[in-house]
């Protein structure tokens, strides 16, 4: 993987880190785990090796990681990459969704809180209405539509309240090499139709996973050197903004296909169980003036994402 790591790196730090990061074997928290090994220590578990929602479990993680990492000179930090994603499958599976974006969030702070160890959670746009006009500052009324974005609030909530050392970095249109994404959607689809209709009437910030993790531990670092900013909600996506048929025009042609195959439909013409926001924008102001390194517009990424995974995305579709 060619992302860069910013300067804030084990080298220059004040000390390796050791990092924590549940949901480590999903499309996040895998480049989190991959780019993690620049910083320090890694350990990655995915669920099955980590319960986010078995208090014992949860604390037992992150205790260990405190001991060890104290025990080593390194500094301990949580990122937590751990999210219940099926957006529309959350309209009718609330308690699964709560349960993860909601309770097991609230349990990490407390587990952090209790063993003097920052955290870092990854949250979302659905936590606001979608109706804005101008991108999304952190501080902006939230107004959540679904539940998936009802319970990532109540998630954001309880890491707030929990008295933790915490920063939460809400994100957008996430896509990576790991998992099912619109990306690799899309690309599958262009092999199996000769046109698709995508919708044109939702606006915003495609993200590269790799360089979210890239941000994210840019600021762990800056964290565990105690200089983490004083703005406790921040906002990190791909730069610029465009639309899911905007997108997925792009993806076409990356992968050499034509994209006037696909045809622009209005979210009407597209109906699915859960509300989508309308305008997923995130401001990345407070981002940047906490000296934190912007991510490059997402039209860029894209063509770097598709240099490098192009092969295998078209191989496995």
């Amino acid at each position: 993987m060619s992302i860069a790591v910013p300067g804030d790196s084990a080298a220059t730090g004040p000390a390796p880190l050791a990092l924590l990061i549940p949901g480590g074997h999903g499309q996040l928290g895998s480049d989190l785990a991959t780019l993690g090994v620049a910083y320090g220590s890694v350990s990655a578990p995915g669920s099955a090796q980590l319960d986010v929602t078995d208090v014992a479990a949860v604390r037992a993680a992150v205790d260990d990681l405190a001991d060890t990492a104290r025990a080593a000179g390194r500094a301990p930090v949580v990122c937590n990459a751990a999210a219940y994603t099926a957006v529309d499958a959350a309209e009718s599976d609330v308690d699964g969704a709560t349960a993860v974006n909601s309770l097991a969030p609230g349990l990490l702070a407390q587990a952090c809180a209790r063993a003097g160890v920052p955290l870092l959670h990854v949250s979302t746009d659905y936590v606001f209405a979608g109706d804005a006009s101008r991108p999304y500052e952190p501080t902006d009324p939230t107004g959540p539509r679904s539940v998936y974005g009802r319970t990532k609030l109540a998630g954001e909530e309880a890491v707030s309240a929990s008295g933790a050392d915490a920063w939460i970095v809400r994100t957008a249109w996430v896509y990576g090499g790991t998992g099912r994404n619109f990306v690799k959607t899309m690309v599958r689809l262009a092999g199996e139709r000769e046109t698709l209709s995508v919708v044109d009437d939702q606006r915003g910030s495609p993200t590269w996973s790799a360089q979210l993790a890239a941000g994210l531990l840019e600021l762990a670092a800056r964290v565990a050197g105690g200089r983490g900013p004083a703005q406790r909600v921040l906002h990190c996506t791909g730069s610029g903004r465009t639309t899911w048929c905007g997108l997925a025009k792009a993806i076409f042609t990356e992968i050499g296909a034509d994209p006037e195959r696909v045809r622009p439909c209005t979210t009407d013409q597209y109906p699915v169980p859960a509300p989508r926001p309308a305008y997923s924008v995130l401001s990345d102001a407070a981002w940047r003036a906490a000296g934190l390194t912007a991510l490059p517009d997402w039209r860029d990424a894209l063509g770097t994402f598709f240099a490098e995974h192009k092969e295998s995305l078209l191989a496995g579709r």
